[in-house]
């Protein structure tokens, strides 16, 4: 035989290898988050009607990076278009279509020509959709949910919109599936979908990704900050040492090459090594001391306000050299300026008392918003409520209030506290962080902001020429 005749035969024989792979039950070495998406849609089972009787409906991957979760969602559409379905549709959703061109591009070119089949990524700049066989596989992100489709797959979709899922699940005609590495703490698909009957759940990190290189594995390996066996990951996700949660005062003993090196991180190796979930890289309010009670010390307070689905912020604030005090008073909805001068009434917020409010343009309908708030509450006898000057970006005053120590009084507001505060990132473009928040998980951090604001910019001006207001403010 030529070596032209030679490498062909190599060529089909490795094609043949790779579909039998496409078959677990062929014995071919599988991943994980793959066996467990054949199984799952080889499992459903449908009455007369085309009801769903048994089986999953869909199925969430969560875990590590490199554990193969996207991977084996691209096989599983290849799977699909060879072995199942004739002439099916097949939409895969991201936050943006330009996200697309950095990860799934990559993946389908080098997946296609693994297995032989027709690749429209290697000369193609921009490709909205794609076929295998007769069978159409769209691109959909933007917030875009598409037509109907017979398969659903949502790339990384702890940055889709629940709106966007719930659109496309209603329109969804036999199975969809979602992977993610757990950047959040608190987020819809927890809450509304990973507790359902009929979704399917699995968790992997990249120990159990079977094609993992050896540069990959040892690049998450650096990461890890804790000497390896010292401590334990429970099968509810806990982290343990000597049989207790590990914090900042119970650490396991410190993984000596990796911090030596520069490369520890705690955060990053939970979410992107053993894939838990916890708090997302990127964190504005890294740093929070809970406290029992306020300092006896001159307050003010500040409010962001909420109508109908925001919550109505309200902080009491102190400062000084070093320190932030704050004390959450408030978190929930509150529509009018009557309801809310009622609720300072209720809890002691005297009229005197200097409220630095939200200056934000928010309307709830004719004629209510920042506004005719704060000049509801000026009737309402609160003439030291004001709307903040914002003087500088809302990253300047986050970076300095970030250069003193937080401290929040632990009550019974606490959980929402911790919630923003494990949740509140900077933004990413294309996976690039850029200099500004989200605006998401910010109601209580807006309001601790004025405070700040309010503390350490001239804001006389709004009151007049009288400074005296400002009595409790030390500028």
């Amino acid at each position: 035989m030529s070596d032209e005749e030679l490498q062909e035969l190599e060529d089909l024989l490795r094609i043949d290898t790779l579909l039998d792979g496409l078959i677990p039950d062929w014995g071919v070495l599988t991943n994980p988050n793959y066996k467990f998406l054949y199984d799952a849609i080889t499992n459903q089972q449908y009455d007369e009607y085309g009801t769903l009787i048994g089986g999953y409906r869909g199925v969430l991957l969560e875990g590590s990076s490199r554990s193969g979760k996207t991977w084996s969602g691209v096989d599983i559409i290849i799977f699909l278009c060879l072995y199942v379905e004739k002439r099916c549709t097949i939409n895969i959703y991201r936050e943006t279509y330009n996200e697309f061109k950095t990860t799934l591009y990559d993946d389908f070119k080098r997946r296609l020509d693994d297995f032989g089949l027709p690749n429209p990524f290697h000369n193609a700049q921009e490709v909205k959709s794609f076929k295998i066989g007769q069978n159409t596989i769209f691109f959909l992100g933007d917030g875009k949910h598409g037509g109907g489709c017979d398969y659903a797959f949502f790339n990384e979709i702890m940055h889709i919109k629940k709106s966007v899922f719930d659109q496309v699940e209603m329109r969804c005609r036999k199975f969809w599936w979602a992977d993610y590495n757990p950047s959040f703490t608190d987020h819809w698909v927890f809450d509304n979908v990973q507790n359902r009957d009929d979704i399917g759940f699995l968790r992997t990190t990249f120990r159990q990704n079977p094609h993992i290189t050896v540069q990959e594995r040892n690049k998450i390996l650096s990461s890890e900050p804790w000497k390896p066996g010292t401590y334990k990951v429970t099968i509810d996700g806990d982290l343990l040492y000597k049989g207790k949660p590990i914090d900042d005062k119970n650490q396991p003993p410190p993984h000596l090459v990796n911090v030596k090196a520069g490369t520890a991180d705690e955060e990053y190796w939970k979410i992107y090594g053993l894939g838990l979930r916890g708090a997302m890289k990127g964190l504005i309010i890294k740093h929070l001391t809970w406290i029992d009670k306020f300092p006896d010390i001159a307050h003010t307070y500040a409010n962001d306000f909420g109508f109908t689905t925001d919550p109505n912020v309200l902080v009491k604030y102190a400062e000084d050299e070093h320190n932030i005090w704050f004390e959450p008073l408030s978190y929930q909805p509150i529509e009018t300026d009557a309801e809310l001068a009622s609720f300072y009434e209720s809890i002691g917020v005297l009229p005197d008392d200097v409220i630095a409010c939200d200056s934000a343009d928010k309307y709830t309908g004719e004629n209510k918003g920042t506004v005719e708030m704060v000049s509801g509450l000026n009737d309402r006898g609160f003439e030291n409520a004001y709307k903040i000057k914002k003087t500088n970006s809302v990253m300047y005053w986050l970076n300095s209030m970030k250069r003193k120590k937080i401290h929040c009084v632990k009550n019974h507001l606490y959980k929402h506290v911790k919630k923003e505060k494990e949740n509140y990132k900077i933004k990413e473009i294309n996976g690039k962080p850029i200099n500004q928040p989200i605006d998401k998980y910010n109601h209580i951090w807006d309001a601790v902001r004025y405070g700040h604001i309010s503390h350490n910019s001239d804001q006389t001006t709004v009151y007049g020429t009288d400074p005296s207001v400002l009595k409790n403010i030390n500028f």
